[in-house]
C-alpha cells in the first residue's frame, strides 16, 4: 500500500502542472494530449475530476459506464464540457489537495496519475520537464502494480531499469532508459518506446501493438 507520505507529493505535482496551464495559449488548451482523443483541456479536467464526487454519485458514475474505466472517464469528464479554460483553472485551483477518489492509498492513485497526465500534456504540447525524483519513483513503482493500468501485463518477465533515478525491478529481459520514459510507457504510451533500450524492448513493443 502506497505510503500517506505520497499525498502532498501528489499535490506538488497537481500544482506543477497548474503552473503550466496557466501559461498556455488558446490554441494550445485545444491541442491534442497523448490520450487518445483527448485535448490538453480534457486531461487538465480528468486529472481532478473525481475529486468532487461522492460515493454515491462515484458509484451512479461506475454503473452508467459499466464498470470500465475508459468508459467511467470519459463519462465523468462529459460533466465539464461547458467549462472554458478560466474555468478549468478554476476548477484545479480548488483541487490541489486530492480528495475523494483520487487520495485513495495514501495519495498514490492521484500522484500516479496526475503525473502520468501531465505529462501526456507536456509530451503532447513539445513540454519536457525532469519529473522531480521524489514523485517519479514512487509512481513508477504504483504505475507498474495499479489495477487501472495495463503496468502489470506489459512488463510481466521483464526487468525495468531506470538510468536516470533509482528504480529498478523485475527480472528477465532488460528494458532501460529515463525513468520518465518508463513510467510513460507502463502507462501504455507507446510515444515513449523510442527512449528505451535493452533486449526486452522488442518484447515490450509486442505487447504494446497487441494491447
Amino acid at each position: 500500500m502506497a505510503a500517506p507520505a505520497l499525498l502532498p507529493l501528489a499535490e506538488q505535482e497537481r500544482a506543477d502542472l497548474l503552473a503550466l496551464l496557466e501559461g498556455l495559449t488558446e490554441e494550445q488548451w485545444a491541442a491534442p494530449s497523448l490520450c487518445a482523443g483527448w485535448s490538453v483541456r480534457d486531461v487538465a479536467v480528468h486529472v481532478v475530476s473525481y475529486d468532487p464526487l461522492t460515493t454515491r454519485k462515484l458509484g451512479g458514475a461506475f454503473v452508467r459506464g459499466g464498470f470500465r474505466v475508459e468508459s467511467v472517464n470519459d463519462l465523468v469528464l462529459r460533466a465539464y464540457d461547458a467549462l472554458s479554460p478560466a474555468a478549468v483553472l478554476d476548477l484545479v485551483r480548488r483541487h490541489l489537495r486530492p480528495r475523494g477518489l483520487t487520495a485513495g492509498l495514501g495519495g498514490g492513485i492521484a500522484l500516479t496519475d496526475g503525473t502520468i497526465h501531465h505529462q501526456d500534456v507536456r509530451r503532447g504540447l513539445g513540454l519536457p520537464r525532469v519529473v522531480p525524483a521524489e514523485r517519479l519513483v514512487p509512481a513508477l513503482d504504483f504505475a507498474r502494480r495499479a489495477p487501472t493500468l495495463p503496468g502489470r501485463s506489459l512488463t510481466r518477465g521483464l526487468r525495468l531499469v531506470a538510468d536516470d533515478v533509482d528504480f529498478s525491478v523485475g527480472r528477465g529481459p532488460e528494458v532501460s532508459g529515463p525513468g520518465e520514459a518508463l513510467l510513460m510507457v507502463v502507462a501504455g504510451r507507446p510515444a515513449a518506446l523510442g527512449e528505451l533500450s535493452g533486449p526486452g524492448v522488442v518484447e515490450l513493443r509486442r505487447r504494446l501493438r497487441a494491447g
